[in-house]
């Protein structure tokens, strides 16, 4: 034990000459911040207004341009949306290995914009899209060549969003100094208004693109988006003197797998009494992982960084054998990841509510009155959904420049709350959002069964509800969306390791893909084993011969089981650098060394 401990010692004095002699010759890095911002975000922005506007219309193009058929291009579109979602795990593994977040974005970004010209160019030359069905005339099938062009540009679209929406926001926080009042707190505001600008490009996304293109012209109304993605790679080029450009460190999905080969391995030792004091701790100079306090989570990782005979330490204090000796940090890594993985699956649930008010509400307007006054007008049923991104959109610059300094006076907090607090507070805002769902359909199905005022197109009659009425479930998930969902991207940017906050932006994209493939799992459970009940078919084509109000109990019913999940994991959940449940660490304990490209 005292050859180990001098050993130890030894190797902590050579690491920390090395480190006075590596900081000594390295750059400062300048945190432009604020400065930085218009670049980001506008980046984001003209990319959310690109590819938003041309995906929410994209079955409708299929079907028109295409001529596909409705279940051919559902498929292709439900395919294409999940891969696009599950491709931000590959872009962020590549990004935080191999290629940092600079040129990842930068080439994601080329990728979206060459994507969507590709796109417009199918709807501009007539030999790229087969001619159009006639009235009497049947249709005809794109040929190979045209569904290889076609499918060229979805690739690429692919492409881009896979290396765009995991890094974007780690990008954008990285040109915040977390060692500073003043970055701190612009961090906590960029997290709100990166999600502020995501909802107001969806809302111009859905209404204007969308109108362009399915009244003006297909051509416009995919050369707008094109365009817009376009000026997204200006701006982001544009700012390239001033941003912070973190390296990549190397694998670290490799470093978490190294930890439990070695914690296997060595699974048969006991540990010390002090873990802290007598493990391995060879930390890296210019390391951009923050240093990390040790924890009694998951302790039997930290056999991984146990000491033994056969073990060899190189001169500069690291391990010379990684698949056998790994450092207490990189054990500690491995628990922060470990920690978010049960917090992200309570998420999954969560997603369902708000999946229910993006369909079903539709659905219903179609059998509600939706007459604007005594003009005559009516609202198309889908644009009843803006509401729920209208709520946000105007809370959001509320709750950040006027309650966020409030709540930061009483609880001395930076975030006002905590995340996890702002996290479950949301999900709460969805249980009651169910709730008043249910009981406005109760009332909509009622009156339309006894006061109606005509008959829809598939054959149900219309209540006398006013579609107004819709308002209130859609903006309480509007403000659950602003709570849970912006909480969730600030949890995964600061609760896992520096190197690996890219894959960390994966995991929200991720959970949304399989709360969707989940939610018509349950839509279509309920549907088939309904229709043999003594009440009948829950969710049939006609509203008014259902029980959607009862669907939407059950729902909160799941909503409230997974709040429960939530709390207990709440209590267990240790936030990165704390060394308690309860309390939420600063950014000024999680300082780190960024290096530049």
């Amino acid at each position: 034990m005292e050859g180990e401990k001098e050993l130890h010692i030894t190797t902590s004095m050579e690491k920390n000459n090395n480190e006075k002699a590596v900081t000594k010759d390295e750059p400062e890095v300048k945190h432009r911040g604020i400065k930085a911002m218009p670049f980001v975000i506008g980046n984001e922005t003209f990319e959310k207004l690109g590819t938003i506007g041309t995906s929410s219309n994209l079955l409708v193009y299929l079907t028109t341009v295409f001529n596909m058929k409705s279940i051919t291009a559902t498929t292709l579109v439900n395919v294409f949306n999940g891969t696009t979602n599950f491709a931000t795990l590959l872009g962020a593994f590549l990004c935080d290995t191999y290629f940092g977040r600079y040129k990842t974005l930068g080439f994601a970004s080329v990728a979206s914009f060459l994507g969507m010209l590709i796109l417009t160019l199918t709807a501009a030359v007539s030999k790229l899209h087969p001619p159009s069905c006639g009235h009497n005339a049947s249709c005809t099938d794109a040929t190979p060549w045209q569904l290889a062009f076609l499918f060229s540009g979805l690739g690429l679209l692919v492409v881009g969003a896979g290396g765009i929406r995991p890094c974007n926001l780690a990008f954008g926080a990285d040109q915040f100094n977390p060692n500073t009042e003043s970055g701190k707190r612009g961090l906590d505001s960029f997290f709100n208004w990166y999600y502020f600008t995501f909802t107001f490009a969806m809302m111009v996304s859905l209404t204007i693109i969308v109108y362009v293109q399915s009244n003006v012209s297909w051509t416009w109304g995919l050369a707008i988006p094109a365009f817009m993605m376009l000026l997204s790679c200006i701006l982001f080029f544009m700012g390239s003197r001033i941003y912070v450009k973190v390296k990549p460190e190397g694998s670290a999905l490799t470093s978490a797998v190294r930890v439990t080969v070695a914690a296997h391995k060595k699974r048969r030792l006991q540990l010390p009494e002090q873990p802290w004091v007598s493990l391995f701790n060879y930390v890296p100079t210019g390391s951009i992982n923050s240093k990390i306090a040790h924890t009694d989570q998951f302790r039997i990782l930290d056999k991984a960084a146990i000491i033994t005979n056969e073990d060899k330490i190189n001169l500069d204090g690291s391990t010379a054998t990684p698949w056998k000796l790994c450092s207490l940090q990189e054990v500690e890594q491995v628990k922060c990841l470990l920690r978010v993985v049960p917090i992200w699956t309570s998420t999954i649930i969560y997603y369902v509510a708000m999946v229910q008010q993006q369909t079903f509400p539709v659905f219903q307007a179609l059998q509600s009155d939706r007459r604007l006054g005594n003009t005559g007008f009516k609202i198309p049923a889908a644009s009843y959904i803006a509401f729920n991104m209208l709520a946000l959109t105007i809370w959001i610059p509320i709750y950040d420049r006027l309650i966020v300094p409030a709540l930061r006076r009483m609880t001395g907090k930076e975030g006002g709350i905590t995340i996890l607090q702002k996290m479950g507070f949301g999900m709460v805002l969805a249980i009651i959002t169910m709730l008043v769902s249910a009981v406005v359909e109760e009332k909509r199905r009622s009156l339309a069964l006894s006061h109606p005022i005509g008959i829809e197109e598939r054959g149900g009659a219309i209540s006398s509800m006013s579609g107004f009425w819709f308002i209130p479930q859609l903006g309480l998930i509007g403000l659950s969306e602003a709570f849970t969902v912006i909480a969730q991207v600030e949890f995964y940017y600061k609760q896992v390791p520096e190197n690996m906050r890219s894959i960390g932006g994966s995991f929200l994209f991720v959970g949304m893909a399989m709360s969707n493939y989940f939610s018509s799992g349950l839509v279509s459970i309920v549907h088939h084993t309904s229709r043999g009940s003594s009440m009948g078919d829950w969710l049939p084509e006609d509203l008014n011969k259902g029980k959607l109000d009862y669907f939407y109990y059950m729902v909160a019913a799941l909503e409230v089981l997974n709040f429960g999940y939530f709390i207990v994991l709440s209590r267990w959940f240790k936030y990165k650098g704390s060394d308690d449940s309860a309390s939420e660490v600063g950014m000024e304990n999680m300082q780190s060394q960024k290096h530049l490209v």
